[in-house]
């Protein structure tokens, strides 16, 4: 058998997330099925972690295993048989005792908004008119920082084993046109991301205070939370592993 690791990107508008459901259109179901029909062969992918519905992903990391050595046009071949928002952009021959998902070491997501109304990026990008106080919000933001748990930002009934996240990195990042949140942590919790990303907003807003926004998670609670934040402007940005990823 033979183990390869590939990094793709997507636009999630039009898919259920990447975890095959027994509905809807998955990336991981998607892509599952060319490269079986590809090979000839049934393969299985493993996922560096998930995204949910209409949610994308600038770098995505899986692995699969094959019974025969891949050919070097598989990346091409793979390409032409998916449809233009998903791209394979690299495959590598891994360790047989790699895994996309469990040697992931942190993993980094941007939520992007912009202020004024653009035709080109709404399916990617949040119209959010409203007037902002960055440095307040940064200074929210920089609260997330450390090891702590964050239930008040968590899905409800959610089966997590812990809720508890190092957070490394807690970012606004302006910029002309358009403005992100970006955070990195060791792991995430379903939904965190966009409810982190609305209760910040409510802080930018005036809504909640800093102090509130500090109790807020302290108090280990999501409905004294904000609401979380559309799915659309929110990417899985980056995944770092505690090594290279050249071929075994």
């Amino acid at each position: 058998m033979f183990r390869y690791q590939i990094l793709i990107e997507y636009n999630g508008t039009n898919f259920k997330g990447w975890q095959i459901q027994k509905k809807g259109k998955t990336i991981q179901g998607l892509i599952q099925e060319k490269i079986s029909n590809l090979l000839r062969e049934k393969v299985i992918l493993f996922g560096s972690g998930r995204t949910d519905t209409g949610v994308h992903a600038k770098n995505f990391y899986f692995h699969l295993d094959t019974e025969e050595k891949l050919p070097k046009q598989t990346l091409f071949k793979t390409n032409t048989l998916l449809p233009n928002d998903i791209a394979v952009h690299d495959i590598l021959e891994v360790k047989k005792e790699h895994h996309a998902r469990f040697d992931a070491t942190e993993r980094t997501y941007r939520y992007y908004l912009h202020p004024k109304k653009d035709v080109f990026i709404n399916k990617t990008s949040l119209y959010y008119k409203n007037k902002i106080d960055f440095e307040l919000m940064q200074k929210a933001a920089d609260l997330l920082i450390g090891k702590k748990d964050f239930t008040s930002f968590a899905k409800l009934h959610a089966d997590n084993k812990t809720d508890v996240c190092v957070v490394s990195n807690a970012k606004w990042v302006q910029s002309e046109n358009q403005f992100y949140f970006e955070i990195t942590a060791d792991r995430f919790l379903r939904n965190m991301v966009r409810a982190i990303t609305g209760t910040l907003l409510d802080v930018g807003v005036g809504k909640t205070s800093l102090s509130d926004f500090e109790k807020i998670i302290a108090s280990k609670n999501r409905s004294n939370a904000g609401a979380s934040i559309d799915a659309r402007g929110l990417f899985l940005w980056e995944i770092k592993y505690p090594f290279e990823l050249n071929s075994a």
